[in-house]
């Protein structure tokens, strides 16, 4: 399952949601047919499909509509749900273009084949998206999301290639 978004405070009394984005290409999810609903200490085969009625982007958050949830009320009641999708029902990506889930759990290693550990999250800016790359113990280390410092990506293989050294 790959994480979307969360839903956050209603907008209405139609039942509209806001749902916060924790992935890219929000305007994109509105062409899934269906979202995945579940919370975060649920395995993904506990999550439900539902419907996606109505999808737009407003303001940096979506505003969305589903199946199931009539008012107010029930918008409120889903405070704090995820939503999500099988990886499997994500469109492709282009060359050079990768979903974040697929990025987590790459090691990072630089071009003197040291491993600067695995990334275990990424972080969106005004600029670009950083790697946050862990060695499992104390060391995080922030690497840009950027052609000159991220080389090669090899998902099959499970790693990142990067022009970063171990002590920076």
């Amino acid at each position: 399952m790959v994480v979307l978004g969360r839903i956050g405070a209603a907008s209405g009394v139609r039942g509209e949601l806001r749902v916060h984005p924790l992935a890219d290409d929000p305007p994109g999810w509105a062409r899934l047919p269906h979202w995945w609903l579940g919370r975060e200490s649920e395995a993904p085969d506990l999550w439900q499909q539902t419907r996606l009625i109505k999808c737009s982007v407003r303001h940096g958050l979506l505003l969305a509509r589903l199946e199931g949830v009539p008012d107010r009320t029930a918008a409120e009641a889903l405070r704090g749900v995820l939503v999500g999708v099988p990886r499997a029902e994500l469109p492709p990506t282009a060359k050079d273009e990768y979903y974040w889930a697929d990025l987590i759990g790459l090691e990072a290693i630089n071009l003197r084949e040291q491993s600067l550990g695995r990334v275990v999250g990424l972080i969106d800016t005004p600029a670009n998206t950083v790697l946050r790359v862990s060695d499992g113990e104390s060391d995080e280390r922030l690497l840009p999301f950027v052609g000159a410092v991220v080389l090669e990506v090899d998902l099959v293989a499970g790693r990142l290639q990067v022009d970063w050294e171990a002590d920076w």
